[in-house]
């Protein structure tokens, strides 16, 4: 027997008004926040970076395809790994059907990771995406970004912090087939970039929950009756596509 609140049309009515109140101001507060991301100073790309690509080397200037905005995601996929993290492919899953969409405004959406182009390519045939996936292992992008880190550099900061570190990173170096360490020598994140006028210039990057934009899951199940329903287990439910398939569901 369920122990939530149960009301008549009139009061599910009455009460859906004034929670459309709260959803209208939360959505102009969304259209301030993606106001002040514009506003944002942009910052000049001044060293050269080059790149593997499936049409071979190219430099960042490159990856924009010939349009004016480039967006990036930094997907979790290290030299250690053995195949890329279920939560950012989680995200690609979503956003790979709406790359026509995004270069109808202008925007090349491209996939950032550190391990060898063949690896990534691989990967991405298993996943069945076509989103451009580009290999940074030559340069020093992902680091100079702050995506990326030796594995020195994050044992000093990760073995303080192991205690406090949550379930979904060791769950997710698992599945990963690499060591906690390994796994979080990468970061998660988005970064946009505009070409003016013979010049690259950063202008936004984000990390943590600043990337659920790209969840697009989360949002419809904010709007389902159990919500996210992830308590504890924040995120160990999520699977690559392809295992769902494999009894490996949550539930």
């Amino acid at each position: 027997m369920t122990d939530h609140e149960i009301g008549t049309r009139e009061e599910w009515l009455a009460a859906r008004e004034q929670l459309l109140v709260r959803e209208k101001e939360h959505t102009r507060l969304g259209d301030e926040l993606a106001e002040k991301r514009r506003e944002l100073p942009w910052v000049r790309v001044e060293k050269e970076y080059r790149f593997d690509t499936d049409d071979g080397e190219k430099v960042l200037e490159e990856l924009f395809d010939g349009r004016s905005q480039l967006l990036v995601y930094h997907f979790m996929f290290g030299p250690s790994y053995e195949a890329g993290c279920p939560t950012c492919s989680s995200m690609v899953d979503a956003v790979d059907g709406l790359r026509s969409h995004l270069r109808a405004r202008d925007a090349t959406f491209v996939l950032v990771s550190q391990a060898p182009l063949e690896t990534l390519l691989a990967y991405k045939q298993r996943m069945g995406w076509e989103v451009p996936w580009i290999s940074s292992a030559r340069t020093d992008f992902n680091f100079d970004l702050g995506f990326s880190s030796s594995e020195a550099q994050t044992r000093e900061w990760v073995t303080p912090a192991l205690e406090q570190l949550p379930p979904i990173a060791a769950h997710n170096a698992a599945s990963s087939g690499t060591d906690l360490f390994g796994y979080l020598t990468e970061l998660f994140g988005f970064s946009a970039f505009v070409r003016d006028e013979g010049a690259v210039y950063q202008t936004y990057s984000t990390t943590g929950r600043g990337v659920e934009f790209l969840m697009g899951y989360y949002p419809i199940l904010d709007r389902a009756p159990k919500g996210r329903d992830e308590g504890v287990e924040w995120q160990l439910w999520i699977h690559r596509h392809d295992e769902y398939e494999n009894g490996k569901e949550s539930r």
